[in-house]
């Protein structure tokens, strides 16, 4: 008898609808020689620092941290309230219960297809089991039947993936490790619950910096040389390359004035038919920025949606960062499309480099449609948006009728000056474009000129003023995630992805396929940036969040969350044991917890929330550390006396604050830095219950 251990309840029914497996018991389902049971996603969680030391229930605290486990442990889920789930308990006793029996002699892992499903079963067998047992896996691309018979008669034996395995531990220990950690230093540092850890801080970061530079943007004010004048009845517009400032108007009147005075004609032109080429298929993000575009479709809930088509049967695995095909995957894609064919489709197969290629495939294939197509009455009106773009992108990409365009090119030479080119495009036979109008041409007419005719020309100062930066969308930023070290120009346009795979399975991502539209939801949910739209906007608690750490020397950017991404890598490859992965995280913890502002034994310490300064010179009272800075506990009673956690560019230590209280001022400070951006050095007085500056001799 083979026990299958399912991720979840519905790819359990799958596999046992597809396996003959028919008889319900209470909590797994047999049959044709399968047990198959199921998880409810995660049953274990790893031990919060409580469960080693023995402090349940007791508030964080400074004393102990930063916490190194010597050997992480496991348990299984609680609640809100850390009680073990009742349905969890009782599941993982059924598994406990099937793994016991005599009758069992084979052990299959049929968790998700990622590193986060081969641990979720791993970890069930490994607390649940305490026989050897042979364990095999069982991999799905996607949960038709048809696949699910092929699949399990080529499983192989679990410790073909122990790598992969591997690298989810390393994930989770590392996160582990960060997350209880530094939130708790963030926490117990500034009194508000910050969540910190290494992804969901460098996303709040790109979104911090992106809207920090539109909101300190002064637009500058220039002059652009620029011609609308009519030829043979079409408007031709022509813009000079060349542009003056703000104050330089009158220059500018001048060069238009000389470009006016010269003869402008068509100096060549070029038509040239070309098949146009359709764009690749879907990755999960790719697919996600299409339809946060064309729907505003946030990323949770199209991930939600082609989560519950691919448990349906009608798509492939959608956690997938690839937007190619395995060649090994050449005789079903025929298949498929002769199914799409038999329903009207038309359709070709395609045997080429920008469809299969396995060096551009790290786990997963691009999204597909599977030969299991859903009747019109099945799915909802967003349901139907989702499978249709994914459906008609893989139309498009086998489309049966090629693309055929004519591009024109024209050059207009204004005298010896300067020339302009002018580029239009007609569609001649639409292909490929009827079904994806994502990647269609724009069409712009060109009028009908030929080499020699006269050109119409007017040109005159068109004011103009620079641009800030937009905001993140949901579009932009999966690019930026997908490779932070690439130019966002060159990550739109897309015409070489090769950098882009490089990054990924170099593991310089910020978070996967699989990781990242969850982070981003518990920032959405932690009050750091909202979306709307299709648009990212910072929040005050994200920008307090980021500030935060930064005044703590918590650094968590691009650079640092890249580099551990990248050890996750070598551990999949086998170049870096999982304790090594995890000692670098250490490192970087104790680097954080040794930087001054978080050590009671440097200067720099700027103290944790409740720390006493002294007393308020204003009402007496005492005058403690807060989320601002040091503030006075009277301020219930309306005292507002404070000194601000940074003044000028420069924290204030809990020594200097304590020297202000005690003495009514310090010594000489280095470090502040004028509006204008100049370094100065000044003593700090109290004068009047205000803090001031004071400049005279010391």
């Amino acid at each position: 008898m083979q026990l299958i251990i399912a991720e979840k309840p519905s790819l359990a029914r799958n596999i046992a609808g597809a396996l003959g497996a028919k008889t319900r018991r209470n909590g797994y389902i047999e049959g044709d020689g399968f047990l198959v049971t199921w998880a409810f996603g995660h049953l274990f969680s790893l031990y919060d620092i409580e469960d080693y030391t023995g402090g349940a229930g007791q508030r964080w605290k400074l004393q102990g941290l930063p916490f190194f486990p010597s050997a992480f442990r496991f348990k299984l889920r609680q609640d809100a309230n850390k009680q073990t789930d009742d349905g969890v308990r009782k599941q993982f006793e059924v598994i406990r219960s099937l793994c016991a029996r005599e009758d069992v002699d084979g052990i299959v892992n049929a968790g998700d297809a990622d590193r986060e499903g081969e641990i979720i079963v791993r970890l069930c067998v490994q607390n649940a089991c305490k026989r050897d047992v042979p364990c095999r896996r069982l991999w799905l691309p996607d949960q038709t039947a048809e696949t699910i018979k092929a699949a399990v008669q080529e499983m192989q034996d679990a410790s073909a993936y122990d790598r992969l395995a591997d690298e989810g531990f390393a994930r989770m220990y590392m996160d582990w490790l960060y997350g209880v950690n530094l939130t708790r230093l963030a926490t117990l540092k500034s009194g508000t619950l910050l969540r910190v850890g290494r992804v969901i801080v460098p996303i709040v970061k790109a979104i911090y910096d992106r809207d920090m530079a539109i909101e300190h943007f002064v637009p500058s004010t220039y002059f652009a040389l620029v011609s609308n004048a009519e030829t043979g009845g079409e408007s031709i517009r022509l813009v000079s390359r060349y542009k003056f400032d703000a104050d330089k108007r009158e220059t500018a009147v001048r060069a238009c004035r000389k470009l006016n005075a010269q003869r402008a004609y068509v100096k060549d032109k070029s038509t040239k038919k070309e098949t146009l080429q359709p764009g690749k298929l879907f990755s999960l993000s790719k697919l996600q920025n299409y339809l946060g575009k064309k729907y505003k479709m946030p990323m949770d809930e199209s991930l939600a949606i082609v989560q519950k088509l691919y448990e349906s049967g009608y798509v492939t695995y959608p956690r997938t960062n690839s937007e190619y095909l395995a060649t090994a995957e050449k005789d079903k894609v025929r298949k498929l499309v002769s199914v799409l064919q038999g329903v009207g489709y038309p359709v070709a197969f395609r045997d080429k480099k920008t469809i299969f290629d396995d060096s551009k495939i790290e786990s997963h294939s691009a999204l597909t449609p599977t030969y299991q197509i859903p009747g019109k009455d099945k799915l909802s009106e967003k349901e139907r948006q989702v499978y249709s773009a994914i459906l008609r992108r893989f139309v498009a990409v086998f489309c049966a009728e090629e693309c055929k365009a004519e591009k024109t090119e024209i050059t207009v030479a204004v005298g010896a000056c300067e020339d302009f080119a002018l580029k239009g495009t007609v569609i001649l036979q639409p292909g490929w474009t009827r079904f994806d109008d994502s990647m269609k041409t724009s069409v712009k007419i060109l009028p009908d000129l030929n080499v020699g005719d006269e050109v119409n020309i007017d040109f005159h100062p068109e004011e103009k003023q620079t641009s800030p930066p937009k905001h993140y969308t949901i579009e932009t930023l999966n690019n930026y995630l997908k490779n932070p070290f690439r130019e966002e120009k060159a990550a739109a346009a897309n015409e070489d992805d090769s950098e882009e795979y490089r990054a990924m399975f170099e593991g310089l991502e910020l978070g996967t396929e699989a990781t990242r539209t969850g982070i981003i939801e518990n920032a959405i949910k932690s009050k750091y940036i909202e979306l709307k739209k299709d648009v990212y906007y910072l929040l005050p608690g994200g920008k307090y969040l980021i500030e935060t750490l930064q005044q703590m020397q918590i650094s968590m950017d691009k650079y640092k969350t890249s580099a551990l991404g990248q050890a996750l890598k070598k551990v999949y490859h086998g170049t870096m044991t999982v304790p090594a992965a995890v000692q670098m995280a250490q490192t970087e913890i104790r680097a954080a917890f040794s930087a001054g502002e978080n050590d009671p034994d440097n200067e720099r310490y700027t103290g944790f929330f409740g720390e006493p300064a002294g007393l308020c010179p204003l009402c007496g009272k005492d005058v403690t550390r807060g989320r601002y800075g040091f503030a006075c506990t009277g301020y219930k009673d309306g005292c507002r006396f404070q000194i601000s956690r940074e003044i000028a560019g420069r924290q204030i230590s809990l020594k200097e604050a304590r020297e202000l209280l005690i003495n009514g001022k310090t010594g000489l400070l280095k470090g502040f830095i004028s509006k204008t951006g100049k370094p100065f050095d000044a003593a700090l007085e109290l004068e009047n219950g205000k803090v001031a500056f004071r400049f005279e001799q010391l």
